[in-house]
């Protein structure tokens, strides 16, 4: 069994979690999104990103606007509404259910 692909699909079951949370604190063009979770070694294929956005958008979670710009074509930058707040926040907490679960049964029982 290949464990890069076990890797992959544990950051893609986190990735909405992931999106949510960085734009909880402000709205960001797409390429800063990418370059966000890129740093955080969260990204696995960018072409990921772009339908799980439209996705999160169509559900009322994420907003975007447009902004022209001096050195190209206008830019799309996406916020979360206060539904997708919500939605974090109970997200946030199923995580730390998790995290103790999974902490839980892979703690050492020497």
């Amino acid at each position: 069994m290949n464990i890069e692909n076990t890797k992959a699909q544990m950051r893609k079951g986190v990735l909405e979690f992931c999106i949510l949370s960085v734009l909880q604190d402000q709205e960001a063009y797409t390429s800063d999104l990418l370059q966000t979770l890129k740093s955080a070694k969260m990204l696995v294929v960018e072409g990921t990103v772009y339908p799980l956005l439209t996705r999160l958008k169509n559900s009322g979670l994420l907003q975007y606007r447009w902004e022209e710009s001096t050195s190209g074509p206008p830019r799309k930058y996406y916020a979360i509404t206060p539904e997708g707040q919500e939605f974090l926040n109970e997200l946030k907490d199923t995580w730390n259910e998790l995290q103790n679960a999974v902490d839980a049964l892979t703690q050492s029982k020497k």
